[in-house]
């Protein structure tokens, strides 16, 4: 599998610094070229501080992103990547990130999505003194996670973003204090790729699921991109045999000849802790 992108140039259109995140991982163990397209501005597309809205979904602007850049760079394969912020899904009460990478390969007709998320750094809160921004900085991890200042709103278009030392921070403070005629102060993580090493790592996460379907060929048409789709529960437990949460089957896809296979779990029975019978 590694052969079918020996020495091809992927287009990877990013502002900031995603490529050299992903290409350490991609390029070894693909044999390709990871090439930064440039030309585009990707902020047109959304801004996580708000300016510019997104109009599209994550996975339709990670397209968008992953064709122009293959238009720019005049390449037949592509990749773009793609980040959302939304509360997590178990109780809604903690920043999440989601990232999301899209293979575009026109030469076989292959869609391919890497997926990664988990908790985020994504704080934001209204300070009003120098005191109340500090203990804000240090819980957003700064200055390795970069800040966002605004004045007056969360909303407020005159944003000060991507501060990374104590001395901007305080600079940006008096300016945005001097322009808020409440006296209030938004400050935010700055969530662009460069600026938040935790979304940096996600990104790295999503890039492992995105190689691990590259490398995976389907047993019909031999194309990569065979991956797990989904589960059926119902592992009966090993003391009453009722069927529990657990998965019994693992469904696998093809994204190019669309062939599927449904693959039993290796365990025959659940523990009876896992069973609502057995431990109600």
């Amino acid at each position: 599998m590694p052969a079918l992108y020996q020495d091809q140039t992927i287009a990877f259109l990013t502002q900031h610094g995603k490529e050299d995140l992903l290409r350490p991982l991609l390029a070894p163990a693909l044999g390709c070229q990871l090439v930064r397209a440039e030309g585009f501005d990707t902020d047109t597309l959304g801004t996580f501080s708000g300016e510019i809205p997104r109009p599209d979904t994550q996975l339709q602007t990670a397209r968008q992103k992953a064709r122009l850049g293959m238009d720019l760079l005049g390449q037949p394969v592509g990749m773009a990547s793609e980040g959302a912020f939304v509360p997590d899904p178990f109780g809604g009460m903690m920043p999440w990130n989601v990232e999301m990478l899209v293979w575009l390969d026109d030469t076989r007709g292959l869609e391919i999505v890497g997926m990664a998320q988990g908790p985020a750094r994504s704080g934001q809160r209204a300070v009003r003194t120098p005191e109340e921004l500090q203990q804000f900085a240090a819980e957003a991890g700064f200055p390795e996670h970069q800040l966002v200042l605004r004045p007056q709103s969360e909303t407020d278009p005159r944003v000060h973003k991507g501060l990374a030392s104590a001395e901007d921070l305080q600079q940006a403070f008096a300016a945005c204090l001097a322009a808020a005629p409440d006296r209030v102060v938004y400050a935010e993580n700055d969530l662009r790729a460069f600026s938040n090493p935790t979304r940096q790592r996600m990104i790295v996460k999503a890039g492992e699921d995105l190689l691990q379907k590259l490398q995976s060929a389907c047993p019909q048409c031999a194309l990569p991109g065979f991956a797990p789709t989904g589960v059926t529960r119902g592992l009966p437990c090993g003391a009453c045999g009722h069927p529990t949460q657990l998965p019994r089957l693992r469904h696998w896809r093809c994204v190019a000849c669309a062939h599927q296979h449904d693959e039993p779990v290796s365990a025959r029975h659940a523990d009876p802790s896992r069973c609502d019978v057995c431990n109600p």
